[in-house]
């Protein structure tokens, strides 16, 4: 697809997922075993033909830099294009706060980027989200629909409503209204916050909010244009996955287990990349037992593990037992231990004989490198 552009937003990191993104960018927030939430777009850009996306990062974006590298996984290491990280480096010092305030500032940011850009147009979006799109059809919908902006929206809801931004529609199918971080959820549509929008326009957009200080796309620039942009939804029927607390993570975790979510989110038609690592086979005893369980590569499996995701590199001695929890790489869990309802990040030890219980709705989170 040579007429679209791709921009991801990987500045941001939601302090209410606690321990899991103390360390890390939310868009490196490892999900589903193997995966970072940010091959989940980078994937759909590339699935679509996209061959230039620009990452914009902020802080705390070392470990993404060292899952995504030059982009090769991805087909995007290039010597024309390909993939380019955006740090701040345009980004007044007076300005810094920790982290953008918002897209418009983000992209305010790296505005001789967006000049430089070969394409008519620009889609963009966050990299934290789970989701596979037909990145194509939403484009071929924008040229459709002749619309100056379009919007990718769910009917199911899943984000916070203080988080969130609602959607509705006018008798023209047009978006003629958006609710931002309203106390609940007052419309049958979610925005997932994903835009296409011509590189013209977004360049006047950008220049505006940056001269007016304005700092997000949907509240300071979109909504007080809806009555002279035509702004079209697309409306996303599959699986989404969104990241804005630790028992939200668990759960969409644990949807895994489902094959329907798993044939919806890794539909072999788009598939979902990401950075290569050689592990081998998983190892299971003579005693082992694995029960409705996603295992990855490289796993040592003595003990019992139910209804459970473990990452690359998980051993789970002999006599211990896991059960509804999701375990990072490099997670040690040792003999005679017992866990129920708790995320590990990443080289955490439990040791012999602990027992570490949480809760569906309030599951133990344990930070990386801990010893229990």
């Amino acid at each position: 697809m040579n007429d679209l552009h791709g921009i991801l937003f990987a500045y941001h990191s939601d302090l209410n997922l606690g321990e899991l993104t103390r360390p890390r960018n939310t868009c490196s927030l490892p999900y589903g075993g193997r995966y970072r939430l940010i091959d989940f777009m980078l994937s759909n850009y590339v699935n679509a033909g996209i061959r230039d996306v620009g990452l914009v990062v902020h802080q705390s974006y070392q470990s993404l830099l060292d899952h995504v590298g030059s982009g090769k996984d991805w087909e995007l290491s290039r010597k024309h294009g390909g993939l380019r990280i955006l740090p701040p480096f345009s980004f007044a010092d007076e300005k810094s706060r920790g982290e953008y305030g918002g897209i418009m500032e983000a992209l305010a940011g790296v505005y001789s980027y967006l000049q430089d850009i070969r394409q008519d147009y620009v889609i963009m979006g966050c990299g934290d989200i789970a989701i596979n799109l037909p990145v194509a059809d939403v484009f071929q919908q924008h040229l459709d629909t002749g619309a100056d902006v379009t919007v990718v929206c769910t009917r199911k809801m899943h984000g916070s409503p203080r988080s969130t931004t609602y959607v509705a529609l006018g008798e023209d199918g047009r978006v003629s209204d958006m609710s931002i971080n309203p106390p609940a959820a007052d419309s049958p549509l979610e925005s997932l916050e994903f835009y296409i929008v011509s590189k013209k326009l977004l360049l006047d957009m950008v220049a505006y909010a940056s001269a007016h200080d304005l700092r997000t796309f949907a509240k300071d620039t979109l909504l007080p244009r809806l009555g002279t942009l035509k702004v079209v939804p697309y409306i996303h029927e599959g699986y989404v996955a969104r990241f804005q607390s630790v028992s939200g993570y668990y759960e969409q975790s644990i949807d895994l287990l489902d094959p329907a979510v798993r044939a919806d989110l890794f539909n072999p038609a788009r598939p979902i990349r990401t950075k290569d690592q050689s592990n081998p086979s998983t190892y299971y005893g003579s005693e082992a037992k694995s029960v409705n369980s996603l295992v990855a590569d490289g796993c040592l499996i003595e003990g019992t593990v139910e209804n459970s995701v473990l990452f690359r590199g998980v051993t789970v001695e002999a006599g211990a037992k896991v059960s509804n929890c999701v375990l990072m790489q490099g997670t040690v869990v040792r003999a005679g231990a017992s866990l129920s309802y708790v995320v590990a990040d990443k080289d955490v030890q439990i040791n012999q004989g602990r027992m570490l219980v949480g809760h569906a709705t309030y599951p133990l989170a344990i930070a990386k490198g801990s010893i229990v």
